[in-house]
Formats: structure tokens, sequence, C-alpha cells
């Protein structure tokens, strides 16, 4: 598929999402978190695209969070925020100094490099005044979030499109929600995004998120929509048909 047509398709798929959770309305001015992965990147670019195409007028600001991680290739995403002409912010905390101070040998760092990470982003986005924050997760994010938490949380849930913060402060929303990564990692392949990796991670990979990745890859084999039907399961739930005691009283009083 060419790079035009990935675009469209990818373009597409992210105003889907849009209209179906009410993810970017009019007026939206909308902060982009980029890490400087590919995802964060390739939803930059769309917004791009899709702001000139909207029936309704909204704005966008990309912010990077430089977090200090060793490795970290100084101003590759500056000089790409420049070149291309986007509006933006480059916040510079070292939360890693922390993550190594407070984590305990052995431990992934990942929550913590997580929460300082949230923290930060959302106290930059009021300071913007930012009505969205916008985070690059995809389809297969979703997918690999349903089993982890069903593996090893005992828990039914994923990643909403739209979710309101803890706080109150913030609408967050993952408006790649309906894109599948390989598109995505195709679309930064031909448009020769300046991705960069995650230093933290390579030091301290994920291994549980891997091992679920491998489990898709090696499932996938024999069912080639495993993915796809694993993320239709997450909108089309049937409430009366699960064991949540709490649901189950909601349910019986709204019918009784």
């Amino acid at each position: 598929m060419t790079g035009a047509r990935l675009e469209r398709k990818l373009a597409a798929a992210v105003a889907r999402a849009s209209a179906d959770f009410r993810l970017i309305e009019p007026n939206d001015h909308v902060m982009v978190c980029v890490s400087g992965g590919k995802d964060s990147l390739v939803l930059l670019h769309l917004l791009r695209h899709i702001v000139r195409r909207a029936p309704f007028p909204f704005t966008f600001v990309a912010v990077h969070l430089d977090q200090r991680q060793p490795g970290y290739p100084e101003g590759v995403v500056t000089d790409h925020l420049q070149r291309e002409g986007y509006p933006y912010r480059i916040v510079r905390e070292d939360t890693y100094r922390i993550v190594k101070e407070r984590v305990k040998p052995g431990d992934t760092f990942c929550a913590l490099c997580s929460r300082l990470r949230r923290g930060i982003l959302y106290n930059v986005a009021v300071e913007l005044g930012a009505t969205k924050i916008a985070l690059g997760h995809h389809r297969d994010d979703i997918v690999e979030t349903l089993l982890l938490n069903l593996f090893f949380s005992g828990q039914l849930k994923a990643m909403p499109p739209r979710l309101r913060s803890d706080d109150g402060r913030n609408i967050v929303i993952r408006p790649l929600a309906y894109a599948a990564e390989a598109d995505v990692a195709a679309l930064a392949t031909e448009l020769a995004l300046p991705v960069i990796p995650c230093g933290c991670r390579a030091a301290q990979p994920d291994l549980k998120r891997q091992w679920v990745k491998e489990l898709l890859v090696e499932l996938s084999r024999d069912n080639p929509h495993l993915r796809g039907n694993l993320f239709a399961a997450t909108m089309r739930v049937r409430p009366t048909h699960l064991l949540d005691r709490q649901l189950w009283h909601a349910l019986e009083q709204q019918s009784g």
C-alpha cells in the first residue's frame, strides 16, 4: 500500500473513532504527547492532515517530555518538530533519576515512570489550556492491555478511547484506537519519521507485555482474525452474561 493510501486509511480510522467517542470536537485545543516513538509521531502527522479537512475548527500542539533517560538522542524530536513546522513545547524533567532512586533492584521502572510522566503531562496540559490530551495507543495496544488485565490482574478492561483523568482536570483521548499497529508502523517507515526508542524499556523490557505480544503472534498463525475478534469483543459487551455482582444487581434493578 502506498504512503498516500495508508495516510487516507489511517486518517479515516481516526475520524471514525473521533465520531464514535467524541474525541476531537469543535474548538478543541489538543495536546499531542509525542514520545518520539512511531505511534505518537504518526498521530501528529495524521492530525495535521485532518485539521485541514475537518468540518469544524480545532488546534493542536505537540508536547515532548525529555525524561533524561540514558541514551536519549538530544535534539532529534525537536529538530523534527521544527522542520515540519509543528507548534510544540519541550519539557525537561529528570524522572529517570527519581525512578532509579525509588525502584528496588529487580523491579521494573515502567509503573513509576508512567505515573511521573502522566502527572507532568497533566500539569502541562492545564498550563497550555488544552481541552484534550492525545496519546498514541493503537488497536493492538488495546488488545494487549485487555489480555494483560485478564491474565495478570483478573480484570475485564482495556484502554478506553476517551477517559477523564482521576483528578478530573483532563480528558485523555486515543485517536488511533481503530488503527492497526502494522499500518502505523508502515506509514512511519514510508514517511521516514525519526523514531527514537525508549531507553528505559531497552534497559528493562516489559516482559509481560512482550509475552502477550508473542502469544498473539503464535495464536494468530492458526487464526488470522484473532486480533480483530479480540478487539471486536471490547465493543460487543454482554453485561448480562458476566459475573460482576454490582453490575448484576444494577441490571436487576433496572429490569425490575
